[in-house]
């Protein structure tokens, strides 16, 4: 542990540091999402193709899957305050780069350096958090760490329409300068000083199979989104992804001082927190993936309006901020994971079903409920990870959960793609041409049961260390 850290017992939550992480987390999300909606406009200013700009998406996300595993062992090297503001200098840094890059290459390495940037952020940002927070309280720290994941995704397509409709697409990566700076000056003044003691030597075999394996999943997951690939080198990438990573595996369990500790995952609640929020984070990434997609692709609707209404998953998280304590409260955890997961699946099967013709108010009703579906399942998830971890393993628990998550979002776009794939195979053609599109949601609302069947192994008082307690709740 961070020697410098302060024990979590001096307070029950540090609000401005979890509202300053937050921040962090918001822009790194929405950097990540955002360039989808403003890809025609960003290949008619660089002059390439419109589906080449998914090579700068591609590099973002590998960048970031073979870096955050390095970031638990930076903390105890340097201390999470010298690594979160050094990882916000180089994203924003990187930010200002790749909008004034001149052309596709450019734009390509300095995505790149903007992924080290939120592999960095990510992870540290939210052990600092939880290192300072109190067992009672992880349930308001998870859930102001929350948001940037349910909202970012959710708002990034109608900025990024906006932008590159009414300004430049550049601005996409400009509005980070701001919060950037914002988040650098909060930082020098709320995080804590300091390094613990040297940890061990850094596991450079465990870096690099878990580097290689996660670079070529990540790399396999966005060609089968994009479709930049032939389906042989596809198999082959994916294959070898699959092969590094149970080398990676092999010896990140015999290492005596491994790069990601996979001993964290004998807690029995985080196990099935991990692996059920990996599948249900699978399922939040592709919707707001493929919302815009068949909106702008089959129903004809410009990118400012695909993006109107995809917001209203967001006012879905909004309106379940209010009575998500008071429904832990009463019923716990396992009986609210099960009525969101359940919630989540019903929307998704009913969004497969949409048409052109459906009335615009019960589209925004299904996309509400979605949303707050979304918001309570992931925080109960997020909580109840955390819940049985001994406080000296939250670091490394930390650093499986970020790399998992990572993982599980690139994932979801890529099962969301394998299921517009499926649709032609199935023979679903319709003349407003939504098939491909129901079967992608119906093979993402068969992934978001999984979750659903893991909460009944459960056991009764899981989260009971940090459930909600009967007293006033400011958060």
């Amino acid at each position: 542990m961070d020697g410098s850290e302060p024990q979590a017992s001096r307070a029950g939550l540090r609000r401005p540091v979890a509202l300053l992480v937050a921040a962090a987390l918001f822009m790194e999300n929405l950097d990540a999402t955002i360039i989808a909606t403003a890809a025609p406009a960003m290949a008619r200013s660089l002059h390439a193709s419109a589906s080449s700009i998914g090579i700068a998406v591609t590099s973002y996300l590998l960048s970031v899957a073979v870096f955050v595993p390095l970031s638990g062992w930076l903390t105890h090297r340097f201390g999470s305050r010298r690594v979160m503001l050094a990882a916000v200098v180089l994203f924003a840094g990187a930010s200002v780069l790749c909008a004034v890059s001149g052309d596709l290459a450019e734009l390509v390495v300095f995505r790149a350096l903007q992924g080290l940037g939120g592999a960095m952020m990510v992870p540290v940002g939210q052990l600092t958090v939880f290192r300072t927070t109190g067992k009672a309280d992880m349930y308001r720290a998870v859930a102001y760490l929350t948001w940037p994941a349910l909202v970012a995704p959710v708002i990034a397509p109608l900025l990024g329409g906006a932008l590159a409709t009414y300004a430049s697409w550049r601005w996409i990566f400009l509005i980070n300068v701001p919060i950037g700076a914002a988040v650098l000056v909060a930082g020098f003044w709320l995080l804590d000083r300091g390094t613990g003691p040297r940890p061990p030597d850094l596991d450079l075999a465990g870096f690099g199979w878990t580097g290689i394996g996660l670079g070529l999943l990540t790399w396999t997951s966005a060609s089968l989104s994009t479709g930049s690939a032939s389906w042989e080198t596809t198999a082959s990438t994916g294959c070898a992804s699959l092969i590094a990573l149970a080398f990676a595996v092999a010896h990140l369990r015999r290492a005596r001082h491994p790069l990601l500790n996979l001993r964290v995952l004998r807690i029995h609640s985080m196990r099935i927190a991990f692996v059920s929020g990996g599948l249900f984070r699978m399922a939040v990434s592709a919707v707001p993936f493929l919302l815009p997609l068949m909106f702008q692709e089959t129903w004809g609707w410009s990118a400012v309006r695909a993006g109107s209404i995809t917001l209203w998953v967001f006012v879905g998280n909004l309106a379940v901020k209010a009575v998500a304590t008071p429904i832990l409260r009463r019923w716990g955890f396992r009986a609210v994971l099960r009525g969101s997961a359940t919630a989540l699946t019903a929307t998704i099967v009913a969004i497969a079903f949409v048409t052109p013709q459906t009335l615009t108010w019960l589209l925004i009703a299904v996309l509400i409920a979605s949303g707050a579906a979304r918001s309570v399942g992931f925080t109960c998830l997020n909580t109840i990870a955390y819940a049985e971890v001994p406080r000296p393993e939250l670091s490394q628990a930390n650093t499986v959960a970020a790399t998992l998550g990572q993982l599980a979002a690139g994932l979801g776009v890529a099962v969301a793609a394998i299921g517009l794939q499926a649709g032609p195979a199935l023979h679903w053609t319709e003349a407003h041409g939504t098939g491909p599109f129901r079967s992608a949601f119906l093979v993402v609302a068969v992934v978001s049961t999984v979750p659903l069947l893991a909460s009944y192994r459960l056991g009764v008082g899981v989260g009971d260390a940090v459930r909600p307690v009967q007293r006033a709740d400011k958060s």
